[in-house]
């Protein structure tokens, strides 16, 4: 079972995901625009989702810039990988903290 199970694993890793990448925007374009036509969901919340895109953007531009000023990947540049990172937990956090005071809107509204 191991033996099957890295295998297969070791297969995926052979897949070129260059393209399932770029397609993966049309989908979460979508998911944006229905997102920002609930009017229940406040504000921080859409900023976050779309500050994902910032990090999708962010994060092309990093590999760009390693991949021809260093010869390498984006992950083995530490710093510019964690500056990359960095906008994907910046949004990561507006939008916990838009869904928690969403949440906090809610108990008070409730009590």
């Amino acid at each position: 079972m191991n033996d099957l199970f890295i295998k297969f694993i070791e297969k995926l890793g052979l897949i070129d995901n260059t393209a399932l990448f770029a397609v993966s925007i049309f989908p979460y374009s979508i998911f944006l625009f229905y997102l920002y036509k609930i009017n229940s969901v406040n504000k921080l919340v859409k900023t976050g989702f779309s500050l994902t895109v910032l990090f999708v953007f962010i994060t092309i531009v990093i590999s760009i810039i390693t991949l021809n000023y260093y010869d390498k990947t984006l992950v083995e540049v530490d710093f510019l990988h964690g500056t990359a990172e960095f906008f994907l937990t910046l949004s990561d956090f507006v939008i916990l903290f838009g869904f928690t005071r969403m949440l906090n809107k809610l108990e008070v509204n409730n009590s």
